[in-house]
């Protein structure tokens, strides 16, 4: 062989080798992808938010009367009986102080009503004077009618006047009834003020306040003795064997709660725990969130499922979870992250033959994780998750 054509084998060997290695690198790669399979496995859809457990009817015990009240003993979380249980015992206030403006405004008062009944016993006088003066004239003139001396007329007229006497005389007499007992009234404001027995005395007149239900002793208001007016709050009673959940919901996610719809209670220390929705409020409001976002609350009540010994350590105003549940039951799902918005709808890759392969799917209920199919893909499948901008229909793909 000739050096010539020795040379042009070894250099055309060397092309060849350099050009399938080009082209082996610049070959189509498999785009390195994360997969997960089309499961039939439970579904459940809710609303989560935090609430608070509460005694369904909580009573306040207020102060029937102004006066001193002695030192409440009660304790919270002490058994109450209704009409029987002793809570407090009040004083009655006694008269109030007066000072000097005051007592002499009641000193021209007391002098007003002594010369309002000087009057009365004037009217009274006179009245009787009219009165002995008309009967005089009745018996006169009952003489001269025996004698024709007079007409029938004048007689009723002097009979008239006998009876307007009689009935100006009691009139007087009420009068003078009514300005004596104004008088006592305005003597009794000038009446002296007794020294306030001290209870330990065993003098104390006391008012018993007792406890409304039968129930729980769940918050002592006032405890210290002292002067309290009427309608001072003093004590909060409930049963908590009554307990409910107010949970606070956007507008939004309330709208789609009907009563009866399950609930679980989470995160209060416990084992999870079954309710109902009992009641939807009718009134939203509006509050501002931690981040300074004016929203639409509503308060969604709920009734514990279980026995109440399921709960027995929490009480009135205890921090709870609550999970609403809208949706339960063993569906076709695919985690969240394979969907991805398609021509308006949603579609998936699916892995089939190491191809990724376009499919439109119609979804149903979703939770922050997963999502229901309900056409588009079969049992099974699998699906590509997360698929980025390298992978397209026919793509070639390789689980990562």
């Amino acid at each position: 062989m000739s050096v010539v054509l020795r040379r042009i084998l070894i250099w055309g060997s060397l092309f060849v080798l350099l050009a399938g290695g080009i082209a082996y690198a610049l070959r189509p790669q498999p785009v390195p992808v994360d997969l997960a399979r089309a499961e039939v496995k439970p579904l459940t859809v809710t609303i989560d938010e935090e609430g608070e457990a509460r005694v369904r009817d909580v009573y306040t015990v207020y102060a029937p009367l102004s006066g001193y009240l002695l030192r409440i003993s009660a304790e919270a979380g002490d058994a109450v009986a209704a009409d029987k249980t002793e809570l407090a015992r009040i004083e009655p206030a006694p008269p109030a102080f007066l000072d000097l403006r005051s007592r002499a405004e009641q000193q021209a008062a007391i002098e007003a009503a002594k010369a309002a009944r000087d009057l009365a016993a004037a009217e009274l006088q006179r009245a009787e004077a009219d009165l002995a003066y008309a009967a005089a004239e009745r018996e006169r003139t009952a003489k001269l009618i025996a004698k024709s001396a007079v007409s029938e007329r004048a007689v009723d007229d002097a009979e008239r006047a006998h009876r307007v006497a009689e009935a100006n005389v009691a009139t007087a007499r009420a009068q003078l009834d009514m300005r004596n007992h104004e008088l006592q009234q305005a003597l009794s404001r000038l009446l002296p003020v007794p020294e306030l027995a001290r209870p330990e005395a065993g003098t104390c007149d006391c008012v018993p306040v007792t406890a409304p239900i039968s129930g729980t002793v769940l918050r002592v208001l006032r405890r210290s003795a002292g002067i309290v007016e009427a309608g001072t709050p003093l004590l909060d009673i409930g049963d908590p064997d009554r307990l409910e959940v107010v949970a606070d919901l956007l507008s939004e996610d309330a709208v789609r709660i009907r009563p009866g719809q399950k609930a679980i209670i989470t995160g209060w220390g416990g084992p999870d725990l079954a309710a109902r929705v009992r009641r939807i409020e009718p009134f939203g409001q509006t509050k501002v969130s931690a981040l300074g976002i004016e929203e639409q609350r509503v308060d969604v009540v709920l009734d514990f499922a279980g026995p109440p010994a399921e709960r027995e350590s929490l009480g009135h105003g205890y921090r709870v979870e609550t999970r609403i549940v809208l949706f339960q039951g063993d569906v076709l799902q695919v985690p969240l992250g394979a969907l991805f918005r398609h021509e308006g709808g949603w579609a998936v890759f699916v892995a089939k033959d190491r191809t990724a392969q376009l499919r439109p799917v119609e979804t149903g209920e979703r939770t922050g994780l997963s999502v229901e199919i309900r056409s588009g893909l079969a049992k099974d499948e699998t699906v590509v998750l997360y698929p980025g901008d390298r992978v397209a229909h026919g793509t070639s793909v390789v689980a990562r």
